[in-house]
């Protein structure tokens, strides 16, 4: 039963959590131990609210999951999980997110993870229902990631900053619509809000997106230069990996993949390396300046 559990939990979603390092990492504080101790919690607290979301998600949607090709292996769905089990982990899973929220000693730590519980237990309940509003829905709980980070070390988010997390986390969240519906379709009983979608409108969505999320990290990325009084261009560098990366994972999409993002990211060697260049021409440019 507990490996059943772990796989409800989905471990690799967590992947998704990283953007808690976002703004700490931008600020040049992760080098400070207290900061990267905090920035840790956060970061663990919000494995647990997504885990115990996730529960949640699936013992609400369990008849439509086993109507699914793929997600009727689910643990609950496929009765490896029994019901009562996955409730008690349902309940228990947001209360250590929230007490773990409180170890940064900070309020607004805590009333992130909270925000973040209430509008996915909103949208696992009717807002995934709704659509465009589904999409909405979960790119807030990208930027709800990245605001915990900088409300745990007390670190502020640039509007630039702001809107590049926004604009990204539409890309990703409509790219996952894009190519579930190149999946399976219309299938009745996947995804309510797959019936309302089109291919046609999904790809406009992408473009906005897209073009959003390059235009905002582009002036970011020389604001923060400007600011720094760099006499190297490290941050206008980074857009190189930056949009390479955005165009690998957009043939990703074209290629009929990108389902579940997340394992993408974590098998598509190409996309690994440029996250690691810009990982280390971006570290260059905040911790040199």
């Amino acid at each position: 039963m507990l490996g059943a559990l772990v796989r409800t939990a989905r471990p690799k979603q967590w992947l998704k959590n990283v953007l808690v390092f976002a703004a700490p990492g931008a600020a040049g504080v992760l080098d400070q131990g207290e900061d990267l101790a905090l920035t840790m919690l956060a970061f663990i607290a919000f494995c647990f609210a997504a885990s115990g979301i996730y529960v949640w998600n699936d013992l609400l949607d369990v008849e439509a999951d086993r109507r699914h090709p793929k997600k009727c292996k689910r643990p609950i769905a496929a009765g490896e999980l029994s019901v009562g089990a996955a409730r008690v982990a349902g309940v228990v899973l947001p209360i250590l997110a929230l007490g773990v929220a409180a170890l940064t000693g900070r309020w607004q730590t805590v009333a992130v993870i909270a925000v973040y519980l209430v509008i996915t237990i909103a949208y696992t309940l009717r807002l995934k229902h709704v659509a465009v509003v589904d999409l909405v829905t979960v790119a807030s709980g990208f930027v709800l990631r990245a605001a915990a980070g900088a409300v745990a070390v007390d670190v502020p988010m640039s509007r630039w900053f702001v809107l590049c997390i926004t604009f990204g986390s539409l890309f990703i969240v409509i790219g996952k619509r894009y190519a579930e519906l190149n999946e399976v379709g219309y299938a009745a009983g996947t995804r309510s809000t797959l019936e309302v979608y089109s291919v046609g409108y999904l790809r406009t969505l992408l473009s906005v997106s897209l073009s959003g999320v390059v235009i905002s990290y582009c002036v970011w990325a020389f604001e923060t230069s400007a600011e720094a009084n760099s006499e190297w261009p490290f941050y206008e560098l980074s857009i190189v990996p930056m949009l390479m990366a955005l165009f690998r994972y957009l043939l990703v999409l074209d290629e009929g993949e990108g389902a579940a993002p997340e394992e993408v990211f974590s098998s598509d060697r190409l996309i690994q390396f440029l996250g690691l260049c810009w990982v280390v021409i971006y570290g260059i440019a905040v911790y040199t300046a």
